[in-house]
């Protein structure tokens, strides 16, 4: 082969391969849309990613389950033992007192969820460890809270996706910081409540669905 053609079969693969790799980050995308690269520029849709497309549903019902098989803790210590440890409702039955509030925050996390493919939620709880009393007005804290999230049709009752376990912890004040919240409204239920809220529409809101910032007890308490 004359040194020419070489040179010019050489370039030819190099520009072949350039297209290779530029088709793999934007597989779903056609190849020339003038008026998408209008609307988000040239360099923003090479970046651009359009696997992830959001399903849009109409939550008609949310259930939530308990497992009667997770321990509760009543001890009053830094981090008792156990599945659910719930100082934020007078004594009684830990199960539904959980239970009551995640019914109350997943009902107001999707509350405008109607249209769509209407779909049912199953909520596991998994994991419910909030805070002592002798935890709260001292050190404080994480509410360490799992549960499992699974979607299906209202119609036909069959999943619509595989399960997915979700941890929604978050920081719990303590000391000073925790009788100001107080003063202020913001009790343990409400702060829980108002997260577990915004976890179940983050969810089922957005691509990636919901993925929790690492919570640490050293995080300033008013950064919260």
């Amino acid at each position: 082969m004359r040194p020419y053609k070489l040179i010019a079969v050489l370039t030819l693969s190099i520009f072949a391969a350039g297209c290779s790799t530029t088709d793999i980050a934007s597989r779903n995308a056609p190849f020339s849309n003038p008026a998408l690269e209008g609307a988000v520029g040239q360099k923003n849709l090479l970046e651009t990613t359009f696997e992830a497309a959001v399903p849009i549903y109409d939550v008609t019902d949310v259930v939530v389950n308990v497992p009667e098989n997770l321990i509760v803790s009543e001890a009053n210590s830094y981090y008792p033992s156990g599945d659910i440890v719930w100082r934020g409702d007078p004594a009684g039955n830990r199960h539904e007192q959980v239970r009551a509030i995640f019914e109350t925050a997943m009902a107001r996390g999707t509350a405008g969820m109607t249209e769509g493919t209407p779909v049912i939620l199953d909520i596991e709880v998994k994991r419910f460890h909030a805070l002592t009393e002798k935890t709260r007005y001292t050190i404080g804290g994480i509410h360490a809270i799992t549960f499992k999230m699974s979607v299906r049709s209202a119609e036909t009752g069959l999943m619509l996706s595989e399960p997915r376990v979700i941890k929604a912890n978050l920081k719990g004040f303590g000391g000073e910081r925790a009788i100001a919240a107080e003063r202020q409204g913001q009790t343990q239920k409400v702060r829980i409540t108002d997260h577990l809220a915004g976890v179940i529409f983050t969810e089922l809101g957005q691509p990636d669905g919901y993925s929790g910032q690492r919570v640490s007890v050293l995080a300033p308490q008013d950064n919260i």
